[in-house]
């Protein structure tokens, strides 16, 4: 690594590259270890700081021209450049992993806590206090408590007190409770820093609530709409009436509990089917109606077709298209390896043949994509002997006869991880922290016409897709950004690549990220997905993932919400694809998961029995025997295409939907 900027490429928990570095690649090696110069790892909020390891000898001696290497966990809180200078940005104790490769190949890893001192508190806030609160109405106020640094600090409670208990009473939890008609001021206080608000206790207007819903049975997963009206003793709405919506339920399953998600404006989906109630307050007045639920019964059957097995190398990522000639063709990446692509004739999915393959200077092949018109296919390069990596560009107009048109490595020398082609463009990652946007018009000719990167503390990106003008970029703890390149939805372009939205969930861990505009609704979802492996990565046998798909609900740009999820227990999703209203993601050691996403989304999609389908790949002869490791799935005139990492590329068929696939039933 030749500067700072390469090394917050690798110091995100869940990239593979990163994984291969830290995990069971490392072989302990008892006569030497990693040993700090200092063990003083305390810093503030915004300090610099330079820490030295060396590896020393069975004697203790430090062994000379032995190279270290730093790593962050979390290089948004703490980032670590490669010559172990530290700069803090986020109070709380941070993971440092410190490495030092050996020519063998065998790696010596030190895990270290650097931390980080709080500041001093400096302020308690009371926020969203409702202009009106009406006797009887229970709200929940929004505490929050800063230091001095401006971090917000989650960890701690303030204690709440009201100045006349005969109006309002709290509890611990920020519950305020209108007793009757008043005044009152609430305070919050924290080590002798104090937030303060005074808050008018209203005379209840409310006489009545009248309740309705939208529907009176449904599926499990489908969205039922409430809609409560307070009204006075004249029958005229209380406009301005809190109301509040709960429900409980009884599941016809005895064995299951009647669960599922209500918001307080009125939407409601149940996981399991049973008969539910749900009651609207407002004070001492309540309004209560039952709805029906049944099983959503989208299952449908799944059979392998084909397989194309790769039994020397790990499999990386996969495209599958239609070829110039009519027929259909794939490309598979290898991880980990040789650096080489692999192309298949796949018009005949239960016939899965190897026709060709690229040899490049690379270890990984880690992403390979085709152009819309099945001309030009692109590939990325990681890991190459001459640490020039990029892209190479290759004319796939007879894939059974490849050609190398071009390389590309300007800018690109830290590695392309991901990449996509649209346009006559390919946007290619560097270094894990942006990606350029480089025209190939010409494929013998590629040029750079401009970046994306953003500007926040420890930034790494992961990926990219490119959908009717829009680049969906995924950059792990800043989460998922939107970025006009030629949409004109914010005036941008390839040339002029300009960020209009944006979503970040909190296990920072956006590996994946996919566009889909629902039919049924008219809603536009961004799906996200993480990568995280729990365990480590073991190169040599079965994993097990982890991390889940983030359904965020972007039809209000400026106000995205997280609304729905999709998590296969025991195992972590990886790369997606949806067609229509149908989802085909991979989730890893629990294989390709074909899930419905029809109508309005919310909640817990997996509990809901939304998953139509699912198939893992397994082979006694693949590179790793019987140990499926999903990678992606791709519809393709169809047929579901997955590459896996342990065995290649593979193909199945999902049987037909039938009338019976989306009707009520009763139980």
């Amino acid at each position: 690594m030749k500067n700072s900027k390469q090394s917050i490429y690798f110091s995100f928990l869940f990239s593979f590259l990163f994984f291969f570095l830290l995990s069971f690649n490392l072989r302990a090696q008892d006569e030497l270890k990693i040993k700090l110069a200092s063990e003083d790892l305390t810093m503030d909020v915004n300090e610099t700081k330079s820490i030295d390891a060396y590896v020393v000898g069975k004697d203790g001696r430090k062994i000379e021209g032995r190279k270290v290497m730093y790593y962050s966990r979390n290089g948004k809180a703490l980032e670590v450049d490669s010559l172990g200078t530290l700069k803090s940005h986020e109070p709380g104790i941070h993971s440092l992993i410190i490495i030092s490769p050996d020519p063998n190949g065998r790696f010596l890893r030190k895990d270290v806590e650097v931390k980080v001192n709080f500041p001093p508190l400096a302020k308690v806030e009371i926020r969203n206090v409702p202009n009106k609160i009406y006797a009887g109405s229970t709200i929940l106020l929004d505490v929050r408590i800063f230091d001095k640094s401006g971090f917000e600090r989650k960890d701690l409670s303030a204690t709440i007190t009201s100045s006349n208990e005969d109006v309002v009473v709290l509890d611990q939890f920020y519950h305020l409770t209108a007793l009757k008609q008043g005044k009152a001021s609430i305070s919050a206080t924290i080590e002798g820093i104090s937030g303060k608000v005074n808050v008018n206790i209203l005379e209840n207007p409310v006489a009545d609530i009248d309740l309705t819903v939208n529907t009176a049975e449904a599926r499990t997963g489908d969205v039922f709409r409430f809609t409560a009206i307070a009204k006075d003793k004249k029958g005229n709405k209380v406009e301005d009436a809190l109301i509040t919506f709960t429900f409980e339920g009884k599941a016809y399953d005895v064995s299951s509990s009647a669960s599922g998600l209500i918001k307080q404006d009125g939407r409601f989906v149940a996981d399991e089917a049973g008969l539910y109630t749900i009651t609207a307050s407002s004070g001492q007045y309540v309004a209560r109606k039952s709805v029906h639920v049944v099983k959503r019964n989208v299952k449908r059957k799944i059979e392998l077709v084909g397989k194309g097995l790769v039994r020397d190398k790990h499999t990386s990522d996969f495209w599958i298209w239609e070829g110039v000639d009519g027929k259909d063709y794939g490309v598979t990446g290898t991880w980990g390896a040789d650096g080489t692509a692999y192309f298949w004739d796949v018009t005949d999915p239960a016939n899965i043949v190897k026709i060709d393959s690229v040899q490049v200077d690379a270890r990984t092949v880690n992403d390979v994509k085709v152009s819309e018109d099945g001309k030009i296919c692109i590939i990325s390069r990681e890991g190459a002997s001459n640490r020039k990596n990029g892209i190479v560009i290759l004319d796939v107009t007879n894939p059974h006869q490849v050609e190398i048109i071009s390389t590309f490595t300007e800018n690109l020398t830290g590695g392309v991880h991901n990449l996509f082609i649209y346009k006559d463009h390919v946007y290619a990652l560097s270094a894990g922290q942006k990606y350029y946007i480089i025209n190939i018009k010409d494929p013998a000719k590629p040029y750079i016409v401009s970046k994306f990167e953003l500007e926040t503390p420890g930034h790494a990106i992961h990926d990219v897709w490119v959908e009717d003008g829009i680049a969906y970029s995924s950059n792990w703890s800043d989460g998922i950004q939107l970025v006009d390149v030629g949409n004109g939805i914010a005036g941008g372009s390839p040339e002029n690549p300009v960020k209009f939205a944006s979503y970040a969930y909190p296990s920072g861990a956006n590996h994946a990220t996919f566009p889909f505009k629902s039919k049924s609704t008219g809603k536009f979802y961004v799906i996200g997905g993480d990568e995280i492996f729990p365990y480590g990565l073991n190169l040599d046998g079965p994993n097990i993932a982890g991390g889940f798909l983030h359904f965020i609900d972007f039809t209000d740009l400026e106000n995205p919400e997280e609304i729905a999820r999709f998590e296969v227990p025991g195992a972590g999703s990886h790369n997606y694809w949806v067609d229509g209203e149908t989802l085909y993601v991979a989730f890893y050691n629990a294989g390709v998961r074909v899930v419905d996403i029809s109508g309005e989304l919310m909640g817990d999609l997996y509990k809901q029995g939304r998953e139509i389908a699912f198939i893992i790949p397994s082979d006694p002869e693949a590179y790793i025997p019987n140990s499926p490791f999903t990678w992606g799935a791709q519809l393709h005139k169809g047929h579901i295409f997955y590459s896996d990492w342990n065995s290649g590329l593979w193909s199945a068929k999902l049987e037909p939907e039938t009338p019976s696939d989306t009707k009520l039933e009763s139980r």
